[in-house]
């Protein structure tokens, strides 16, 4: 045939086989990295209420709904099906670490609160800690002075007479 090309056959396998090799790397464990080293921003993702160790130790067993909604907020979870349980979740993903998720259950008889089912929570400094993107210094600065330091101090000087003014 005076009018095909003889390059016409290798083209179309080698096509094919240069698109198999693309997706193959899209499929690998590091395709979000480029060269291994720089990563693509991805943004934090929160959703939820964060339930700490002292607001769940703020609510206790005898407490209506609303008192129940005034200290942990409104539950992510209603179920139309179990008027009488409330679930909070809290999930964050972040990059570079492992997705957190938590989940505390209230449960109600009527408009009272029957119990709490609460994970071991973590408390409100190490829960900050958890999210922090600084390393805490590991010494809390002191924000008031002893009474032996403020005893130290020099007194202030005395105020300078007011000057008499002149009618």
């Amino acid at each position: 045939m005076p009018g095909r090309n003889r390059f016409d056959r290798p083209v179309v396998p080698a096509a094919i086989a240069a698109a198999l090799l693309a997706s193959g790397c899209s499929s690998t464990p590091m395709a979000d990295r480029f060269l291994g080293v720089v990563t693509p921003y991805r943004i934090d993702i929160v959703q939820g209420n964060v339930v700490t160790a002292e607001r769940a130790a703020l609510v206790k067993p005898g407490m209506t709904r609303e008192q129940v909604r005034d200290i942990l907020g409104s539950p992510m979870l209603t179920d139309v099906f179990h008027a009488n349980r409330w679930d909070y979740v809290f999930t964050i993903v972040r990059q570079g670490t492992e997705p957190q998720r938590r989940t505390v259950v209230a449960h109600f008889d009527g408009d009272v609160l029957k119990r709490l089912d609460a994970p071991t929570l973590p408390s409100e400094r190490e829960f900050v800690a958890s999210i922090s993107r600084t390393q805490p210094s590991g010494k809390t600065p002191r924000l008031e002075l002893s009474d032996d330091e403020r005893a130290a101090l020099p007194r202030p000087a005395a105020p300078a007479p007011a000057a008499q003014a002149e009618p």
